[in-house]
C-alpha cells in the first residue's frame, strides 16, 4: 500500500515537471516569436552614397538699395513703377525744373561750361593756338640775343674796337683844336659890345666846338670804361629774366604739341563731376541692374532732403549664408551644390550652388563657425527674401560602395557593431565605416555582404546608438560628414 502510495506521487511530480516544461517551452517559443515579429530591420545594399553638410539660413537679396532725394522741390516724372527691371544708369524720377533752388540753376550752367572746357582740352591746340605759340617762342628767342648782346657789348674791353677808339682819339684831338681855335676868335672879340653880330657867332662857334669836343670825349671814356655794380646788375637780369621767358615759351608750345596735360585734364574732368554731382540731386538713377521693389514718391509731390524715393533689389538670383562648423568647413569649396528646401514652398527643392566660404569664423558660447554663400541663380517666383531655407551642401560622393542604414550601427565601448539576422538569431558583428551619409554610411571593413538583413532595434545586449555627428562621427552641429 504504501509502496503503491509512492508510486503514484513519483508519477505525480513527474507530469507536474513535465507539464511545467511544456508550458516554459511554449512561453519561451511565444517570446521568441513576440520578439521577431517586432524586429525593425535593413538590408546592406551597394550603391551610391552622397555626404553632405546641413544648416539652415534666410533667403535674401546679394545687392540691394534705397535711394534717397538730397534736395528740395516737386517731383516732375517717375519713370517707373514696382516690378519694373532697370539697368544701372537707368533714368527713374526727376524733379520739375521749375520747382528747383536757384543754385541747381546756377550748376547747370556750371556744368555746361565745364564740359565744354574739358571738351576744348581733349581736343587739343588749333592752328592758331600752335601759330601764336611759335610767335612767342620767337620773340622770345629774339629778345634773349638782344640782352646778351647789351651785356657783352657793356663789358670793358668789348665796348669798341681798336680803330674805333684810335678814331675817337683823333677826333678829340681835332675836336680840342677847333676848341682853341673858336676860343681864341671869342677872346679877340671879348672888347666888342655883347650885341655885337660878330662876337655872338664867335660865342655860339665855341660853344659848339666845346659840345662837340665833350660828345667824342665821352665816346672815348664809353669805350674804354666798364659798367658800374648796378648796370652790370640790371644787364644780368635783363639776361635772365629772357632766358626764363624764351624756357616758358618753348615749354607751353612743346605742351600745345603734345597735347593736354593729365593734370589740366583731371582738374577739368573734377569740375565737370563736382557739377554733375549737384545737378544730379534732381534726378534719380539706377546704380546697378534690378527691379523696384518700392516706390515712395509720386508726380507732385513734394520733397526735401532725405525724402524716400524708391527702393531697388538685385532679384536675378538670391543668395543664403548659413554658418558651418569648424569642423565642416574645410569640406566645402566655391562651386559646390546645393539643395534647399522650405516650409514655405513645401512641395519644392532648390538648387544653389557655393559662391564664397569666409575665410574669418566666429565664436559663440565656445563654438566657432564660419560664414558660407550659398545663391541660387535664377530663383522659382515662390521664393521670397526673408524665408527660412534649410541648405543642403553635398561634400563628397562614392558610388559603387557597400552601404548600411546608420540606423543599424550601434557603438559600444567606442566599437561600432552591426546586428545580422542570421536564421532567425542575432549576430553582433564588428564594422568600420568610411563616408557617412544622412541615412546610409560606407562600410569600409567587416565581414558584412551585399545582402545582409541588420538590426534595427537589437534585442540582444548591445548598448548605446550610432547618430552621425554623435558617438565618434565626423559630423559638426547641424551636419554631416564622414570618417573612419
Amino acid at each position: 500500500m504504501n509502496r503503491r502510495r509512492r508510486g503514484w506521487i513519483f508519477l505525480g511530480v513527474a507530469l507536474a515537471v513535465a507539464v511545467a516544461g511544456y508550458l516554459g517551452y511554449r512561453r519561451s517559443t511565444a517570446a521568441s516569436q513576440s520578439d521577431a515579429t517586432s524586429l525593425q530591420t535593413g538590408t546592406v545594399e551597394r550603391g551610391t552614397l552622397v555626404a553632405s553638410i546641413i544648416s539652415a539660413g534666410t533667403i535674401a537679396v546679394p545687392q540691394s538699395a534705397t535711394l534717397s532725394w538730397k534736395t528740395t522741390g516737386v517731383v516732375g516724372t517717375v519713370h517707373v513703377a514696382v516690378g519694373d527691371a532697370v539697368k544701372a544708369g537707368d533714368l527713374l524720377m526727376e524733379l520739375d525744373p521749375a520747382s528747383l533752388d536757384p543754385s541747381m540753376i546756377q550748376a547747370q550752367v556750371d556744368l555746361a561750361s565745364a564740359e565744354q572746357a574739358l571738351a576744348d582740352l581733349l581736343a587739343g591746340p588749333t592752328a592758331l593756338q600752335l601759330a601764336q605759340a611759335e610767335l612767342q617762342v620767337a620773340q622770345a628767342r629774339q629778345a634773349l640775343k638782344d640782352a646778351e648782346y647789351r651785356r657783352s657789348v657793356q663789358q670793358e674791353g668789348y665796348r669798341a674796337s681798336s680803330d674805333t677808339i684810335d678814331a675817337a682819339e683823333a677826333n678829340l684831338v681835332l675836336a680840342q683844336s677847333e676848341v682853341a681855335r673858336a676860343q681864341a676868335i671869342y677872346n679877340g672879340l671879348s672888347g666888342s659890345p655883347e650885341d655885337d653880330p660878330g662876337r655872338a657867332l664867335a660865342l655860339s662857334n665855341l660853344v659848339a666846338t666845346r659840345k662837340k669836343r665833350d660828345s667824342i670825349l665821352r665816346n672815348l671814356n664809353w669805350y674804354k670804361g666798364h659798367p658800374t655794380d648796378d648796370q652790370q646788375a640790371v644787364l644780368d637780369a635783363e639776361l635772365a629774366v629772357a632766358k626764363a621767358d624764351l624756357a616758358q615759351a618753348e615749354q607751353d608750345l612743346a605742351q600745345l604739341r603734345a597735347g593736354p596735360d593729365e593734370a589740366d585734364v583731371a582738374a577739368a574732368q573734377a569740375r565737370v563731376a563736382a557739377a554733375q554731382a549737384t545737378v544730379d540731386l534732381a534726378r534719380l538713377t539706377a546704380p546697378f541692374d534690378a527691379t523696384v521693389v518700392a516706390v515712395g514718391t509720386q508726380a507732385g509731390d513734394s520733397v526735401s532732403n532725405n525724402t524716400l524715393a524708391l527702393a531697388l533689389a538685385d532679384v536675378s538670383r538670391f543668395e543664403v549664408q548659413v554658418d558651418v562648423s569648424e569642423l565642416d568647413v574645410n569640406r566645402i569649396v566655391v562651386g559646390q551644390e546645393a539643395t534647399l528646401t522650405l516650409d514655405a514652398v513645401p512641395d519644392q527643392t532648390f538648387v544653389g550652388r557655393v559662391a564664397e566660404v569666409a575665410f574669418l569664423g566666429s565664436v559663440n558660447q565656445g563654438v566657432v563657425t564660419y560664414p558660407v554663400t550659398v545663391v541660387i541663380d535664377r530663383p522659382d517666383a515662390s521664393l521670397k527674401p526673408g524665408m527660412t531655407a534649410a541648405v543642403s551642401i553635398a561634400t563628397d560622393l562614392r558610388e559603387g560602395v557597400l552601404l548600411v542604414p546608420n540606423r543599424a550601427v550601434f557603438v559600444s565601448g567606442g566599437a561600432r557593431t552591426v546586428v545580422v539576422l542570421f536564421e532567425g538569431q542575432q549576430i553582433s558583428v564588428p564594422v568600420v565605416l568610411g563616408l557617412v551619409g544622412d541615412t546610409t554610411s560606407e562600410v569600409a571593413e567587416g565581414t558584412l555582404r551585399e545582402g545582409d538583413v541588420v538590426v534595427i532595434n537589437s534585442s540582444t545586449g548591445t548598448t548605446g546608438s550610432f547618430v552621425p555627428g554623435f558617438g565618434g562621427g565626423f559630423f559638426g552641429s547641424g551636419g554631416s560628414g564622414g570618417g573612419r
